[in-house]
């Protein structure tokens, strides 16, 4: 139902989800704060997002990153008022996305659909006491002729005025960026908006690109898939597109094209559910799904070959009782489950991540160690993150840690929580219980 300002009127959440509503816990979103302050985050809405019930709540979630100190820039799509106003008009249309043909007449009613859609985020924004423009920061020239058809009024991005979007931002002010830009010649051209999203995301430096897309996210062969890698994502729309649900093709390329370009992560969320665009950036777990880059390119698996320089690296922290001990041959037989971190091809920190037979839907982190000279560049908590993204694609659902001095490491940076021996697997636990470390045990929900 639209209230008195032609908006509509922000869903009340069910009691299902309401009782599922995690950074509803002030404490929880406390932790990330610190993270993304200052951070650039563009958030592209889909057109049908725009028309849902959930838009008000969504407007809501904005105002709260706002309120937070992260900067945000809103991108657009009018695909879904655009298919109305050719029906309501009888006007066919060539292509609804900007990924096709673009006639003059289906620009027309883009025009129209855009400045429809921008007025209401406009109104929405307003609403919610925060400042916003739409700019005509995009310059955009023909895309042309593709495989023998003329495009027409179809446009890519040629330009963005980066100094007069960043100095909307530094004002407090909301950069509203809609689907139809301008040509040299001033003429209106039409832009796909997943594709704008992931230009102003590298003109901008940002650290993430949020879609707000009608669906749960990335499907892939009838799942969605909750986390994937750039590369493993590149592979497939390369080899196997068939695999990606038509719906995400065009998120899924973009997403690639973002992150080759520099922009660390790309989230595809549901923008229907209530608190689903919070959900995903202030919890561990997520709702939708995140497609990372490169972060983890220093990490490679151990090899036989690295056992010497292993034990010679985490020496020291066995003698400050920071690691339990391990010869040198016990590591060459675990090396397996040892991961480094390589900076010029010199190894300057380890970690382990072990899996119990007893207990498989657990996985335990462990024998972290970085060198002194790297301490205070985030290498520690990028170890655990990507031992805890190994965990998930092996079929955890926990993940454990146990430490004697850096427990408030693993609680405070990493985000887990204390709890009890209990929770160790068998095999695990006689261990425990033999080397008399009286380690903490530390847990961390992954499934």
């Amino acid at each position: 139902m639209p209230n008195g300002n032609g908006q509509p009127t922000p869903a009340a959440p069910s009691p299902a989800q309401a009782t599922t509503i995690k950074p509803t816990d002030l404490r929880g979103i406390l932790q990330y704060v610190p993270r993304f302050q200052g951070q650039i985050f563009v958030i592209a809405i889909d057109g049908s997002i725009v028309a849902d019930e959930n838009f008000g709540n969504l407007l809501v979630d904005i105002a709260v990153l706002r309120s937070l100190g992260i900067k945000v820039v809103l991108v657009h799509g009018i695909g879904h008022q655009l298919q109305e106003l050719s029906a309501l008009r009888a006007t066919p249309i060539t292509n609804s996305d900007g990924s096709g043909v673009t006639d003059a007449a289906t620009l027309d009613l883009a025009i129209r659909a855009s400045s429809r859609v921008s007025h209401l985020i406009l109104e929405g924004l307003t609403g919610n006491s925060l400042k916003a423009v739409i700019t005509n920061a995009v310059r955009a020239v023909p895309v042309g002729i593709i495989r023998g058809v003329d495009q027409q009024l179809t446009g890519k991005v040629d330009r963005i005025d980066k100094d007069l979007l960043t100095a909307l931002i530094e004002r407090q002010v909301v950069p509203l960026i809609s689907p139809v830009a301008f040509g040299p010649d001033g003429k209106s051209l039409r832009v796909n908006s997943d594709l704008l999203a992931a230009e102003m995301a590298e003109a901008l430096h940002a650290t993430k690109i949020i879609y707000l897309a009608p669906s749960l996210g990335l499907e892939i062969e009838g799942d969605v898939r909750h986390e994937i890698s750039v590369d493993a994502l590149r592979t497939l729309m390369t080899e196997h597109p068939e695999q990606v649900a038509e719906s995400s093709r065009s998120k899924a390329t973009y997403a690639v094209r973002a992150i080759e370009s520099g922009t660390p992560r790309v989230h595809i969320v549901d923008g229907r559910v209530f608190d689903g665009l919070l959900n995903e950036i202030f919890s561990n777990e997520g709702v939708g799904s995140l497609v990372y880059g490169n972060d983890y390119q220093q990490i490679r698996k151990a090899t036989r070959r690295d056992a010497r320089l292993l034990y010679n690296l985490t020496r020291n922290a066995v003698r400050r009782e920071e690691l339990i001990h391990r010869t040198q041959q016990a590591i060459e037989k675990n090396i397996d489950q040892f991961f480094l971190f390589e900076v010029d091809e010199a190894v300057v920190a380890c970690v382990t991540l072990m899996f119990y037979a007893d207990q498989p839907e657990t996985a335990e982190v462990g024998s972290l160690y970085v060198l002194p000279f790297y301490h205070n560049r985030g290498i520690g908590k990028k170890m655990v993150e990507f031992a805890c993204l190994q965990a998930k694609e092996r079929g955890a659902k926990k993940i454990i840690a146990l430490s004697t001095q850096s427990f408030g490491f693993f609680s405070n940076v990493c985000g887990f929580e204390e709890s009890s021996k209990d929770i160790l697997p068998e095999a695990r636990l006689k261990l425990y219980d033999d080397n008399g470390r009286n380690a903490r045990v530390l847990a961390k929900n992954i499934g």
